[in-house]
């Protein structure tokens, strides 16, 4: 599958074409993130791209997304608490600053960050770590990814 799926993500997993994607949610889609210096990172898509920011929705999708933001963040709580003991919290997020459309960051934060990031947001850690080859989504987070997915299927329970 070629890279072109990363200039359109939404319209490339509407049309299942989208490699990152993990699940299908009610109103957009769980997907694991491109850097991985925080093993389990994840990001809520949202299924219309045509919005924007979360007002753009009507009130019933916008409930539905957020509903969907809780339940990836969950997921990537359980699957990361399960896969390393230093896990400590996940963090949620909706900016739009870079992207111009609707979704959600669901960060995992851990007890071995270095002691001057872990409190902060995870956008000041340093460029290379966005960069750093190293740190790209690959064939090692597989069983990871599946830990995510397996727990939102038993959230859809």
């Amino acid at each position: 599958m070629d890279d072109d799926w990363r200039d359109d993500r939404i319209g490339s997993a509407l049309k299942g074409r989208n490699p990152a994607v993990m699940r299908r949610l009610r109103a957009g889609f769980a997907v694991i993130g491109d850097v991985q210096f925080l093993p389990g990172y994840s990001v809520l898509l949202t299924d219309d791209p045509a919005a924007q920011r979360l007002s753009d929705l009507p009130r019933d999708r916008r409930t539905a997304f957020l509903a969907d933001m809780d339940r990836l963040g969950e997921a990537v709580e359980r699957a990361c608490r399960q896969a390393d003991p230093a896990f400590r919290r996940v963090n949620l997020e909706i900016l739009g600053n870079t992207d111009g459309f609707l979704h959600a960051h669901v960060w995992p934060r851990f007890d071995w960050e270095p002691a001057d990031l872990v409190r902060l947001p995870v956008w000041l850690y340093p460029r290379d770590h966005w960069t750093d080859p190293r740190h790209a989504l690959g064939p090692r987070h597989d069983a990871l990814r599946d830990a995510i997915g397996g727990e939102l299927d038993r959230l859809a329970g």
